[in-house]
């Protein structure tokens, strides 16, 4: 099944869950729909409660979530977690990157 990506990571959503990333990784960011406004006759998310979440499913639950923000809005929450994925991803390959 081939979902909607952006900047190259597919997102998937489950009601107001939002899953970022790729369940193969590390880390998987989950954006968590807290409430919601009217703009224009639309539907938007208004806060969004932001978790980056490991995948391995030895990790005790107590350890599961890396990190976690409070954003205004969609947008801000995805790009959080877009910014928390890239450095956790970068930081799990040393030796690529000193290669280069």
């Amino acid at each position: 099944m081939k979902f909607p990506t952006y900047k190259g990571r597919p997102l998937v959503r489950s009601g107001d869950k939002i899953y970022y990333g790729s369940m193969k990784g590390a880390y998987v960011a989950m954006l968590d729909i807290k409430s919601k406004k009217e703009v224009n006759g639309l539907e938007v998310a208004d806060r969004v409660h932001v978790q980056l979440l490991a995948t391995d499913p030895a990790t005790p639950p107590a350890k599961m979530i890396a990190k976690r923000a409070d954003k205004e809005g969609l947008w801000a929450a995805i790009e959080i977690a877009d910014i928390w994925l890239e450095k956790v991803e970068k930081e799990s390959k040393p030796e690529e990157a000193k290669a280069e």
